[in-house]
């Protein structure tokens, strides 16, 4: 019996004990050989294999139709990435009967990217334009998907904003760019750092990629590198070859779950943003809200978080955790003054812009606080107000009644999503060191 048939005698279960540790799609087949469903995994062998554990048997997403499968096989993927790229390609391909809610069904997400604009925006979405925009999906999971994104977003550097960007408005030159271009994950048309020519080929650059054609992409790159070199735009060449870096280096920086965004399901950020525009008296629509919260353990730590929020959207790479120093016991408005203080002296340090709003988890005493610590270190504090969570009231220094909206405005529901996510991430930043002093493990 040759090695090619000795594999195909062997069960899925069998087989999967076979697969690499590495990212890819798998492909489970019926008795006739067809595809009837595809997933994809950041480790093949594990993933695949969790499918013939026993406890897949009372899985009520897979028990109906797992006992199917008579064949699974495997396509190597470069990292998680292109795997879930991969995925989403097959599945529109081949439509497995198992993955078919994925064809039909328009609020699964989507990549979407608009093709009309002269500096084009790419989206996370569940509900795609007809006209005007190139989509991929649609997607499986919208976490990994937003994941991507932000990945992608670092090699890439395109905007994710909704402005509407006209290269012949010298307006834009005045625009202050949000903090995206200030760790360099947007090359800041809204600034006119970019001209039309180079931001869109960096687009046609996203799409091969997205469209599986990464060795293109790479030859293209190389030969554009080559060229730059060859009429000494040095700093051009540099860039290209960071980003040839960054492609090939995908596999290390490509964690779908480090960067995987909470769920926004109930709020519509666009309108949320425009009605703190108008509850706020601003003279424009703010685009990044930091959001800070206190958590306490066991009554003798006491830790920070810091959120923040672009476009209405959670932006992961911009939260912090901070471990209280300079507060004995438990003090909650010293512990916001040192959190507050700390975010300005980091923001500072990068030469990072403020956020249009910082908001506070508490009352009149909690954003006395905050103020307390921009006044301290001589700042003039940007939008600042805190949320107080029983009646749900909005405080603004120098105004003594709270503001009160309906409880299903969008501007509240935009503040609560950003109060919630901040106390989400202090309480499992409070997890972790509870874990630590368990286990004898200090930070």
């Amino acid at each position: 019996m040759s090695e090619s048939q000795a594999e195909d005698a062997l069960s899925p279960a069998e087989k999967v004990r076979k697969f690499p540790n590495t990212p890819g799609i798998y492909l489970m087949k019926d008795a006739l050989g067809r595809v009837i469903y595809i997933g994809k995994a950041k480790n093949l062998r594990a993933r695949a294999g969790s499918y013939f554990h026993k406890a897949a048997e009372t899985d009520k997403r897979i028990v109906n139709w797992i006992g199917e499968v008579a064949d699974i096989d495997h396509l190597p993927a470069d990292s998680e990435v292109d795997a879930l790229l991969l995925e989403a390609r097959l599945i529109k391909d081949i439509q497995p009967k198992h993955n078919r809610d994925l064809k039909d069904d328009k609020s699964f997400p989507y990549l979407q990217i608009t093709t009309g604009e002269d500096f084009p925006r790419v989206n996370f979405t569940r509900e795609p334009l007809d006209s005007g925009v190139k989509l991929y999906g649609p997607f499986p999971r919208a976490k990994s998907l937003r994941g991507a994104i932000q990945v992608l977003q670092r090699i890439f550097k395109f905007r994710t904003c909704s402005l509407e960007i006209d290269e012949d408005d010298p307006r834009w030159r005045w625009f202050r760019p949000c903090l995206l271009a200030s760790i360099d994950q947007c090359t800041a048309p809204c600034n006119m750092r970019i001209d039309r020519e180079t931001y869109r080929r960096d687009i046609h650059r996203l799409r091969l990629f997205l469209d599986g054609k990464k060795d293109v992409l790479l030859k293209e790159m190389n030969e554009e590198m080559r060229e730059a070199g060859k009429a000494l735009q040095f700093e051009k060449a540099a860039r290209i070859r960071d980003e040839i870096k960054a492609l090939a280096n995908l596999n290390l920086r490509g964690d779908l779950a480090k960067h995987a965004q909470p769920e926004v399901f109930y709020i519509d950020p666009r309108k949320g943003l425009k009605g703190l525009k108008r509850v706020l008296h601003l003279e424009s629509t703010p685009r990044t809200i930091d959001g800070v919260d206190i958590a306490h353990l066991g009554g003798t730590e006491t830790v920070g978080s810091l959120v923040t929020f672009v476009d209405g959207l959670p932006f992961k790479p911009g939260y912090r955790r901070y471990r209280i120093k300079s507060v004995a016991g438990v003090d909650d408005f010293a512990s916001i003054r040192e959190v507050v203080g700390r975010r300005i002296d980091g923001l500072r340090e990068r030469d990072e812009p403020f956020p249009d709003i910082f908001l506070i988890d508490g009352g009149k005493g909690q954003l006395s606080a905050a103020l307390d610590a921009f006044e301290a270190k001589g700042v003039q504090p940007p939008t600042l107000i805190s949320l107080a969570k029983r009646e749900e009231e909005i405080y603004v220094p120098g105004r003594s009644d709270p503001i009160v909206l309906r409880r299903r405005a969008y501007a509240l529901r935009l503040l609560q999503y950003v109060r919630d996510e901040a106390h989400r991430f202090a309480q499992h930043y409070h997890h972790m060191l509870r874990k630590k002093r368990v286990l004898g493990d200090d930070e």
